[in-house]
């Protein structure tokens, strides 16, 4: 559909944000104003301590206007990359926010520059913005000179000039054509590849339509490659500029993780989870009976016979129940989210693929984006978006603008954990060997698959273009689909055919223009797991809903926001991500689920 063809019912209210545009471009205005004021009054005057706290408060507020009206302008942009008015609007709106943050790019410069008397006393009177000031102290070693640093604030919307390409080119520029199988044709877009035909039941279906929207992004793999070398490329020079021994510090420094976690995560996986996955690919072959397992039949369901189709209705009412055990304020949030339209569900032309969760400071809403296909792999997406708006609304209430900006490291942890706890819920509804094997093959198949796979093997390929990168080369399409089939081959070995097409993986996410939010993924659902299993577990021990202490302490965790570093908020949750330990449980975890899978299937029969 066109977006104009769109049901109301199935998209967002942005409203919420604010009733009219002309109330966006307001606080626009006002941003304008503020960054005037904040340079005619603070530039030459951060001497002493009582300046610098009133200058980061002012920030503070004018972060909070700069987040709130492009949010309001990006999320109309994202379900219609097509649509020029919106895609004006939001460029206009970055622009904003680019001029604003160039403006008040002295701040942090003259900041830095006090006394560390006069720092001691900000950081003891600064409230909601001494934890920013201690960790602006901390960037001090990699701060530039001052008009140094304007400069590349002044460059900040072209910076992302990468990452638009890369979006135009995908949801503006391809356009697939239908394709025929055994007579009957077929509709192709990158949104029914990716939600529809990926999880396609007929194999020839399934296998053709992975061939023609193979060969139909490769016809664009070179302006990808492009866009993405200058992308890692910029990480690199901003990472020498700033003086840190590898882009790999550069990239981990504001997460506050070590490379040692960050190589663990990905090590370990490749290595321990590999084998348990290569299980399940031939538990995937022998369900369907398929005489050879391609990467195109992966994401098949393990029943498809039992795979019900979900209304939007029956999934309020499977994740509000699933998530019962999280409180009633929660469920009520769940609840306030169908009913006041956080949620873009439709599936139309130009819009962004995949799914995300946008919690807007300030704003009592989230503003959930993905398109539906009526699987109960969408319920999973759902609790998976609605558990990010969980953890910001906990979090937004109970910390200022500064302290809400979390690392990446665990920030999928609140969002895999809701996957679980629906998990957890269906399997006590029956007591069916089929249906628990149905409700297993949810879990492997679309939570621990999503995010211990899919993403993981992201995380592989993208240190192996970084390091590249850092020892001063390039990428081109070529390089980035042969490091993509080597990190496939690793993984799956000889228990999975790399059709033709399987190595151009590296084109279709968005997340390598993220840092390295890939490997974050596994990261979080390692956190996820182990508390899952508290909650659930203390849930039934005193014989009620409610997952007592367990998510008392989950929602301290939650509203901690970035006043806590990622061990901190795994040991609020109760898990030592300083070890091994916890991920090798969970990797044990996921091979006891898919050793499960099998003894049904023989007891079963089918």
């Amino acid at each position: 559909m066109k977006r104009s063809e769109v049901p109301l019912e199935q998209t967002w209210n942005l409203g919420l944000i604010y009733e009219r545009s002309e109330e966006a471009w307001q606080d626009a205005e006002e941003l304008k104003k503020l960054a005037d004021q904040a340079e005619k009054e603070y530039k030459g005057n951060l001497k002493d301590a009582k300046a610098i706290v009133s200058c980061l408060h002012q920030l503070e507020r004018m972060n909070e206007l700069a987040v709130r009206f492009s949010d309001y302008f990006g999320l109309a942009m994202e379900t219609d990359l097509t649509n020029v008015e919106a895609v004006s609007n939001a460029n206009k709106a970055d622009s904003i926010v680019t001029d604003f943050r160039a403006k008040t790019s002295f701040i942090e410069s003259e900041i830095l520059e006090a006394d560390s008397a006069v720092l001691e006393e900000a950081i003891e009177i600064g409230g909601s913005v001494s934890l920013y000031l201690k960790k602006m102290l901390r960037r001090k070693p990699h701060i530039l000179q001052p008009e140094t640093e304007k400069v590349l604030a002044a460059l900040g919307d072209f910076m992302e000039t990468p990452y638009s390409v890369y979006r135009q080119a995908k949801l503006s520029d391809i356009r697939f054509d239908a394709f025929a199988v055994n007579g009957k044709e077929y509709d192709l877009s990158y949104a029914l590849f990716e939600e529809e035909y990926a999880y396609e039941v007929d194999t020839d279906v399934r296998r053709a339509a992975f061939r023609h929207f193979s060969d139909k992004i490769k016809e664009y793999e070179n302006v990808t490659a492009a866009a993405y070398n200058a992308h890692v490329c910029r990480d690199k020079r901003l990472a020498d500029a700033r003086g840190f021994k590898d882009v790999f510090e550069y990239l981990l420094f504001d997460e506050e993780v070590s490379m040692e976690l960050y190589d663990r995560q990905i090590d370990i996986i490749m290595e321990k989870l590999a084998p348990h996955m290569r299980k399940y690919a031939a538990l995937i072959k022998k369900v369907y009976g398929l005489e050879k397992m391609t990467y195109a039949d992966l994401l098949l369901s393990v029943d498809p016979e039992y795979d019900p189709r979900v209304t939007m209705e029956e999934a309020e009412k499977y994740i509000a129940d699933g998530l019962a055990v999280m409180g009633e304020d929660y469920v009520n949030m769940v609840h306030e989210a169908f009913r006041d339209r956080w949620i873009d569900y439709a599936t139309n032309d130009g819009k962004c693929t995949g799914g995300f969760c946008e919690s807007t400071y300030g704003v009592p809403a989230s503003f959930i984006l993905f398109s539906w296909q009526g699987r109960m792999s969408d319920v999973f997406t759902l609790a998976h978006e609605l558990g990010h708006a969980g953890h910001f609304r906990e979090c937004n209430n109970a910390q200022g603008f500064f302290d809400t900006l979390v690392p990446m490291y665990y920030v999928e942890s609140p969002s895999t954990i809701n996957e679980l706890l629906l998990t957890g819920y269906l399997e006590k509804t029956s007591d069916d060997p089929r249906f628990r094997r149905w409700v297993l093959g949810n879990t492997v198949g679309k939570t621990y698959y999503h995010n211990f796979v899919t993403h993981l093997l992201e995380a592989a390929y993208q240190r192996e273009v970084y390091k590249i990168i850092d020892a001063g080369g390039s990428v081109q399409a070529e390089t980035l689909s042969g490091i993509y089939k080597d990190v496939l081959k690793k993984f799956w070995g000889d228990d999975v055919e790399l059709t033709e097409g399987a190595e151009l993986t590296w084109m279709r996410q968005p997340h390598y223009y993220m840092g390295l939010y890939s490997y974050t993924y596994s990261a979080g659902l390692t956190i996820a797991t182990k508390m899952a299993k508290r909650i659930l577990e203390e849930g039934e021990s005193d014989g009620s809903m409610a997952g007592g202490s367990a998510v008392e302490d989950w929602k301290k965790a939650l509203r901690a926001g970035s006043t806590v570093d990622p061990v901190g908020f795994a040991k609020i949750a109760g898990v030592d991500i300083t070890t091994s330990l916890p991920l090798l449980e969970t990797i044990d975890y996921i091979g006891s689920m898919i050793d499960e899978m099998c003894e049904l299937t023989e007891q079963l029969g089918f």
